[in-house]
């Protein structure tokens, strides 16, 4: 007879991988686990969809951890399906397919879903998402034949997107609401030498471009702006941004804003129920990046683990690379009111800026070398002080640390 407790985890992204990978680190044997995932694969690598779009990797490099894995480590794993009612008091969730599952656990791992605009035409055919391995396919279709696409929205979602597409072979057209490209990551600076390198690649960049609708008689064939402005295209990618996936646990009496309302331990108003990666709520922040998700799933682990475990928040970082050019952000980058250090080589497009409040490195934005972009990231989440080597800090770890 199988004592052990019952786990149940709704999600199958990379934060539910690193939160299995994390109990079974500690205690393999202590819970009989459950995954339910609705996408037909395992786990893979989000962050890597674009360069898989653009042809640069394959499916193989996507990957993280076969279905042998789950079932080497005991691991039921559940694919396709929809957990379509979940009920706290009964510790049940039943799925799309009819069957039922008890558990003493459930940690809610159902990441988040992008946004659709609600504009006229954006129920015509060719309008479409880029978030899924499912997307890559249909998207790949056009891209070849070297259509012309437009993607909505300049933050990281539509940038992968844009460049992904045009690699592949298609003719893209990025469009953005506000004056700058990431504008929530990047100052003016460098938010300019970024779009420069994107254009460079062959991609068109619109800023202040608010969408008015989409036209076409049945399929899209143009995107009309709101000052007037129309742009002919047959394809239109939306890629304006993420919401957290809360339905399910707001129709279950957990408490939600944005997200899944979580405390310290990643548990939810109801206990022994947990929230982790993109669907979570923090101190009212939802967290839409990797790295705070693989924080949540190691806290979630060791609670139910019986260790100490406390989720404080997570200084927040950017590493992209688009067309070559690598770009960094972390911490307060726009530092209002603080000291500015600023080094920038237009020839090489390189710029660096440095945010100091009250003796201590607060953020940084780098954009075309960001070698020591985890050093940095490091001295603005210990808070220590810089006057030992403010004088180099522009120019790196290796010449901070001798000076």
């Amino acid at each position: 007879m199988d004592v052990r407790k019952k786990l149940l985890v709704i999600g199958n992204g990379m934060a539910s991988l690193r939160f299995l990978e994390e109990i079974i680190a500690l205690q393999p044997s202590r819970f009989a686990i459950t995954v339910a995932g609705e996408e037909p694969e395992p786990a893979y690598n989000r962050v890597l969809l674009s360069p898989l779009l653009a042809g640069e990797i394959s499916p193989a490099d996507v990957a993280m951890k076969p279905r042998t894995w789950y079932a080497a480590n005991n691991i039921t794993l559940l694919t396709s399906v929809v957990v379509t009612h979940l009920d706290p008091a009964r510790r049940n969730a039943t799925l799309s397919s009819g069957r039922s599952l008890d558990f003493d656990f459930c940690v809610l791992a159902t990441g988040s879903e992008p946004i659709r605009l609600a504009v006229p035409g954006a129920g015509l055919k060719g309008v479409d998402i880029f978030r899924s391995l499912t997307d890559i396919p249909r998207l790949a279709t056009p891209a070849v034949k070297g259509d012309s696409v437009i993607v909505i929205g300049g933050g990281l979602l539509g940038i992968e997107a844009a460049y992904g597409l045009q690699r592949a072979g298609a003719r893209v057209t990025l469009i953005h609401l506000m004056d700058r490209l990431m504008e929530r990551q990047l100052d003016a600076a460098a938010s300019a030498l970024l779009k420069s390198a994107i254009e460079a690649k062959g991609i068109t960049v619109c800023l202040n471009a608010e969408t008015a609708r989409i036209e076409g008689a049945g399929h899209v064939q143009s995107l009309a702006l709101v000052d007037g402005r129309e742009i002919a295209a047959s394809h239109v990618i939306m890629a304006v941004g993420v919401k957290p996936r809360a339905a399910l646990a707001a129709e279950s009496a957990i408490e939600c804003r944005r997200g899944v309302v979580v405390d310290d331990q990643m548990q939810t108003n109801i206990p022994e129920i947990f929230a982790i990666g993109e669907c979570a709520e923090h101190r009212g922040i939802a967290y839409g990046l990797v790295e705070p998700a693989y924080e949540h799933a190691r806290v979630v682990a060791r609670t139910l683990c019986g260790h100490d475990a406390n989720y404080d928040g997570t200084v927040l970082a950017t590493n992209l690379k688009v067309s070559g050019v690598p770009v960094f952000s972390a911490g307060d980058f726009s530092g209002k009111g603080a000291e500015h250090i600023l080094w920038r080589d237009d020839h090489a497009g390189c710029y660096r800026k440095f945010v100091v409040r009250n003796g201590s490195l607060a953020g940084v934005v780098l954009v075309g070398d960001t070698t020591d972009a985890l050093w940095y990231r490091d001295l603005i989440r210990s808070g220590a002080p810089i006057a030992p080597f403010r004088a180099t800090l522009a120019f790196g770890r290796a010449y901070a640390e001798a000076a």
